[in-house]
């Protein structure tokens, strides 16, 4: 009996004991502070669980960069990918090949509807469609038909989700899609931007990249009747303006999830095989608006 027991007590630590390597392919740009708190919670896990792990991005978001950053890491058969799919046709070869090696990948952020199609165990984050598609109805809700037209600001073109934010929050307002490629020089948004401040009654904006220009740009305007303002994603910036009445209310969609999940269930996986049996875990949209913005406003930027 007691040999019995020690066999399993030496598995068992045995088990405990290995050395765990997840690696984290990021679309997210160098540039863009929404990643900084991705990066966050997939660091954290790492350090509450003892085990290691490797984030990677290219600063500029190049695709082909990710595609090969992606090989690299297979090369060195890692227990666990972490990834976001911001362009199928660049990943979706890297990622059969590392399923076909049998290491389990997680989707975040990007590309849920490429999850089942490639083969990935699980997708973690938000139905951008859905978050813009409910904020829109939300506007609709509050404010009537007194919204009859607005601007979406799009700071990165490149990235297919945030074509969804923009017609989502169309199609929830019932009305036509004005999306605009604004860049990410934020003087260049500022000037892309300004022509509609009196002609539309409505800007949304897809993230804290496109947000803060605005916020300087309406701060710098007197106009007598400014537009209703919404926005995408968390930033210390946005916060302020939320609790100065300059925009009406932000999605968030809680990315330190997105970066500390993945790791919680690779390491279950490799350790003893489990999962959740959902293969799509949301982790938004929720809405911050004026009455809740100083339940979260100390997290912006870290947690939020």
């Amino acid at each position: 009996m007691l040999k019995k027991f020690l066999i399993v007590s030496i598995f068992c630590c045995m088990a405990l004991a290995k050395d765990v390597n997840i690696v984290f392919i990021s679309g997210g740009k160098d540039t863009d502070p929404f990643w900084n708190v991705v990066k966050n919670g997939f660091q954290d896990a790492g350090k509450e669980l003892n085990i290691k792990t490797d984030y990677r991005n290219s600063p500029t978001g190049d695709l082909t960069e990710l595609a090969r950053l992606m090989q690299s890491a297979i090369s060195k058969r890692p227990d666990g990918i972490v990834v976001t799919i911001r362009d199928r046709n660049s990943l979706s070869k890297e990622i059969k090949r590392a399923i076909d090696l049998k290491i389990p990948v997680i989707n975040v952020n990007s590309g849920q509807e490429y999850t089942k199609e490639l083969g990935i165990s699980m997708f973690i984050g938000m139905n951008e469609y859905r978050a813009g598609l409910l904020a829109g109805q939300k506007v609709k809700e509050e404010r009537g038909d007194a919204i009859k037209s607005f601007v979406c600001a799009n700071h990165d073109i490149t990235n297919f989700l945030q074509e969804q934010r923009c017609q989502g929050f169309a199609d929830g307002l019932g009305i036509k899609n004005d999306m605009v490629d604004v860049g990410q020089d934020p003087t260049e948004i500022q000037k892309r931007i300004e022509p509609f401040l009196t002609k539309v009654d409505a800007i949304l904006t897809t993230g804290p990249q496109s947000t803060e220009p605005v916020i300087n740009l309406l701060k710098n305007k007197k106009l007598n009747n400014k537009p209703y303002f919404v926005a995408f994603d968390l930033s210390k910036d946005t916060v302020n303006a939320i609790k100065n009445d300059m925009i009406a209310f932000t999605i968030d969609q809680q990315p330190y999830l997105q970066g500390y999940l993945p790791v919680i269930f690779l390491n279950k996986y490799v350790r003893y095989g489990m999962l959740p049996s959902q293969d799509e875990i949301l982790t938004g949209p929720a809405f911050i608006t004026k009455d809740n913005v100083k339940f979260v406003e100390e997290y912006a930027g870290k947690y939020r």
